[in-house]
């Protein structure tokens, strides 16, 4: 990531364990940048959610230090405060409320709100200010969400898990709608996902979590660049290629190696050749940033 920009957030040295048992991190730092769009990328259990809830102030951090606009998580101003709008999953609570009840109950609580932000993506549901939102579907509910986010005007954008419970086609339509949002408006977008296939068309860099560690941090063109898929018809033993750290989870399927690595084609030739193995049938395979995510964190 380009270092030489404005911070937004900065985690440096950030250490979380479940009471006195598992670590969930240890030495864990990030930087995001002002005005892109980074995801937090990771399975289930690999501390997510715990980073949101650190950076919103609804858990102290055991170590380390985490600042926003460069001031102490513990000790954000209110000014600063306002600044930061989360979404958290499960969306929208009062769902007793209509479409244009909700935009006015919110909208009193933020002097920077813009209400035409809420009420074009309503427009693109063909939803009515009448409209009971517990009448929505979770897909509509997610909108409406979105909407009151995108109309609070505030600089930096938390959200978490936003997808879960989406249909591919609600999906779609937030993650479009939140790009060219962010981008007009130089908006900083800080989000977490276990669903990656949708996060390619959205966030420009990525830091992909395991369960302890960081994998990896860096825009996503680069990853997909720098990062590549290999598969080779081979009888060799999976233990001859894993005992080499120049393969990343190498595994087979019948006599077929697949194999992932950050080194360039002709440093993989060689490393075939010096473990004695033909590379006449290596072929590098397109990739995904769901496939680079599995590639590196493992099928399992």
């Amino acid at each position: 990531m380009n270092r030489n920009s404005e911070s937004v957030i900065s985690v440096k040295n950030l250490t979380q364990r479940y009471g006195t048992g598992r670590v969930i991190y240890s030495d864990l730092s990030f930087e995001v940048p002002k005005g892109r769009i980074l995801g937090l990328l990771g399975k289930n259990g690999t501390g997510k959610t715990t980073t949101i809830n650190i950076l919103m102030g609804y858990l102290r951090p055991q170590k380390g230090e985490c600042k926003i606009f460069g001031e102490n998580i513990t000790e954000l101003s209110p000014a600063t405060r306002a600044r930061i709008a989360l979404l958290i999953e499960g969306h929208v609570q009062y769902s007793f409320m209509t479409i244009g009840q909700i935009e006015r109950f919110y909208s009193s609580f933020y002097p920077k709100w813009n209400r035409d932000a809420y009420y074009e993506l309503m427009a693109k549901l063909h939803v009515s200010p009448g409209q009971k939102i517990s009448s929505m579907s979770c897909g509509q509910r997610s909108q409406v969400a979105l909407g009151l986010i995108l109309a609070q005007n505030a600089d930096l954008l938390v959200l978490d898990d936003f997808s879960l419970g989406l249909d591919p086609g609600y999906r779609r339509l937030f993650i479009d709608y939140l790009r060219e949002f962010a981008k007009a408006e130089e908006k900083t977008v800080f989000m977490t996902s276990h669903i990656i296939q949708d996060l390619e068309r959205l966030i420009d860099d990525c830091i992909m979590l395991d369960y302890g560690k960081i994998l990896t941090q860096m825009p996503v063109d680069e990853l997909l660049r720098d990062f590549s898929r290999y598969t080779l018809p081979t009888d060799a033993p999976v233990e001859k290629f894993t005992e080499s750290g120049l393969f990343i989870n190498p595994g087979k399927i019948k006599n077929e190696l697949e194999f992932y690595t950050f080194k360039p084609l002709d440093e993989v030739r060689s490393q075939l050749s010096t473990l004695g193995v033909d590379a006449s049938g290596l072929e590098r395979r397109e990739m995904s940033l769901e496939d680079a995510f599995i590639g590196l964190t493992g099928k399992y």
